[in-house]
């Protein structure tokens, strides 16, 4: 490599080493004409030099420290054959600056346990600091209040993580909803069958469910009804036990679906609530269920909230800048 030094911030400077037992992951851990050492070095101010399987690392004692925390992280993921992507790459930085970091590098090792979600297709570890803590709540809370803008991974990690339960047997059901269009579900001038008219507005929950199974394990699945999606009219008058319960885009029920909703939770069962209370579709934004329910129970015993913000998109950066951009346009 013959990049120029990054200039490093103010403070006392540090010079660190860290050695990797793979040489041959060190490719894909470099990237692309090294573009994942220019990104740590760009984000962090530091600089960084390979020699044979070492990484010299060399700038302001923090930032350095931080740099080889996230070349830890970064081949720990490698060595697990997980991908590693730009976005990858971005909140493994972004997370540097947290504290929970060591938890992450040892999710990431082979001996641990750490915090991730098993699904047959992949392993998801979290990419943001709100995603460990949303991880937590759905491995340890009877119902979750998934809160935030688009992108930081509400509905996705919701459905990996009850993927992972039917996988394990904990759970009988997968049960996936929504409101279709709009509170009111006004579906009848729409084409087609009832399936083909909601089909469209469930479509994100299917893409979730297909990144996570095989195809045919889904297909298969649905049929037998171990999977179910469906609006969240289909929901009325059932109580759904040995089940994991996902509603998506909360923000536009109204309370008294809200309330119907919540009320279907049955024995042995876990139940997420993901929404946009900024993205209210309503006629009436302040008629929306999500922050009715959000107000009346957030505190209760069994019932997490988690909170997201523009800092935890983990789409492309460009994602986290665009949702930024319209809420400070208000």
């Amino acid at each position: 490599m013959s990049r120029r030094p990054v200039p490093a911030k103010a403070g006392d400077r540090s010079r660190l080493e860290v050695m990797f037992d793979k040489p041959q992951l060190l490719g894909a851990l470099f990237g692309h004409y090294d573009q994942n050492l220019v990104a740590i070095e760009n984000r962090l101010g530091v600089y960084i030099a390979a020699r044979g399987n070492k990484l010299q690392i060399e700038g302001e004692a923090l930032a350095a420290a931080r740099a080889r925390d996230v070349l830890t992280g970064l081949y720990n993921r490698i060595v697990q054959g997980q991908d590693l992507d730009a976005g990858a790459v971005d909140a493994v930085i972004a997370m540097s600056a947290e504290p929970t970091l060591d938890g992450i590098i040892r999710a990431d090792a082979s001996d641990a346990p750490g915090i991730m979600i098993r699904t047959r297709k992949k392993t998801i570890v979290p990419r943001s600091a709100m995603q460990i803590r949303y991880m937590e709540a759905l491995a340890g809370h009877d119902i979750i209040f998934a809160l935030g803008p688009a992108g930081t991974g509400k509905t996705y990690l919701a459905v990996a993580q009850a993927v992972s339960q039917l996988i394990a047997g904990s759970v009988d059901r997968l049960i996936l909803s929504r409101p279709a269009v709009e509170a009111g579900e006004r579906l009848g001038f729409l084409p087609g069958d009832m399936k083909e008219k909601v089909d469209p507005y469930l479509r994100p929950l299917y893409d979730a469910l297909y990144d996570c199974l095989p195809a045919e394990q889904v297909e298969r699945r649905i049929a037998s009804g171990e999977i179910e999606i469906a609006p969240i009219a289909f929901m009325r008058g059932r109580t759904l036990a040995e089940s994991f319960i996902i509603l998506d885009e909360a923000q536009n029920t109204s309370p008294a679906q809200m309330k119907m909703f919540l009320t279907r939770f049955g024995a042995n069962s876990r139940m997420v609530v993901c929404g946009d209370p900024k993205q209210i579709d309503l006629p009436d934004p302040t008629a929306s269920g999500l922050a009715d329910a959000v107000s009346k129970l957030e505190g209760v015993e069994g019932i997490a909230t988690v909170r997201f913000g523009v800092a935890d998109v983990v789409r492309h950066p460009i994602v986290g800048r665009i949702v930024e951009a319209y809420e400070g346009g208000g």
